[in-house]
């Protein structure tokens, strides 16, 4: 899929430079410039999907799907530049008061690019999502930016074909160039999140969510939940409180149990990490197994797992009114 992109973008490139040629644009040229991130970021992402592939290894015991951050954050900041060497080309272009030649031509080029460009994006997209591939995801959202900004480019060409105001197109290249310059920092920004194994807020929301609905009897108390991503596989880490007395098959049972249900909502792409812990007599409180032989103190409230108790490394007992709701 990625050598795919890398060809496309080189072809339509050679299309805008043949686009400007004819018109001498500066609006084009910006979209011709952005299409050189585009082949350069294709042969990096084609290089980083090979690298994330690879299987976990000794120095690497979490794998290498990291590889595909470093992917997104290089292309990430490759948009930027464009967006920074736009600005330039334009303030130079309107210093030498270039005149703007065969629009209609120009116009009928760039919009074949802008139809191949928005189905190649929605392809990669599409695809990346189902794969949890972040790298395919940036260069399927920097194909669509690529065809939104080039849709504006053609709208602004019509505009001066029918006005002659000229003026237009440099004022367009420099919109397109704020555009650009903003999505490639919220790449950026993504990719530095992944790198740095930033909470993925959603992520855990939609995980706590799941444990409330599927809560089973034994699982008294879960809590020290961790979640990182690398690559497409979630490493999960929790503490779970169990029964002081189940054995250590009937504990596995339970973490198995576990594993099931995460495998079913997030797919079989998961590590899953399970430190079980034995209840102590305060646990009781907050326990819901009802035929429960050795029980010391009633229940008294039923624990809702929340974004704060689960992720703190405590465990939790009915003193801590907010943590629960009522049974």
């Amino acid at each position: 899929m990625q050598a795919w992109i890398t060809t496309l973008s080189v072809v339509l490139f050679m299309i805008k430079i043949t686009a400007y040629y004819f018109t001498h644009s500066v609006a084009i040229l910006t979209d011709a410039l952005e299409s050189i991130v585009n082949v350069v970021a294709g042969f990096i992402g084609l290089y980083s999907l090979y690298v994330a592939a690879k299987p976990r290894d000794l120095e690497h015991p979490y794998g290498h799907g990291k590889a595909e951050f470093v992917s997104a954050a290089v292309e990430g900041t490759l948009i930027f530049g464009s967006g920074i060497l736009i600005i330039y080309q334009t303030i130079e272009s309107a210093i030498s008061n270039k005149p703007l030649e065969s629009l209609d031509t120009g116009i009928v080029l760039v919009a074949i690019t802008a139809v191949i460009n928005y189905i190649a994006g929605f392809v990669c997209l599409s695809v990346g999502k189902k794969n949890k591939s972040l790298a395919l995801q940036a260069s399927g959202k920097h194909l669509q930016i690529d065809t939104y900004s080039t849709l504006g480019i053609i709208i602004g060409l019509v505009v001066i074909v029918y006005t002659h105001q000229y003026w237009l197109d440099k004022a367009i290249a420099i919109v397109i160039s704020g555009i650009i310059l903003y999505n490639g920092y919220k790449i950026i920004r993504a990719s530095l999140a992944g790198i740095m194994d930033e909470a993925d807020m959603e992520l855990l929301k939609r995980f706590i969510e799941e444990m409330n609905r599927h809560k089973q009897d034994n699982w008294i108390d879960l809590h020290n939940l961790r979640v990182i991503k690398y690559g497409s596989t979630l490493h999960i880490d929790c503490h779970l409180t169990l029964p002081w007395y189940l054995n250590l098959h009937e504990a596995h049972d339970e973490v198995d149990a576990l594993e099931q249900l995460i495998i079913k909502t997030f797919g079989h792409s998961i590590e899953l990490f399970v430190h079980t812990d034995g209840c102590l007599p305060f646990s009781c409180s907050v326990c819901c197994k009802a035929d429960c032989a050795v029980r010391q103190h009633p229940m008294v409230r039923r624990l809702e797992w929340n974004m704060e108790n689960v992720l703190s490394n405590q465990k939790h007992q009915a003193a801590h009114a907010n943590d629960y709701v009522e049974s």
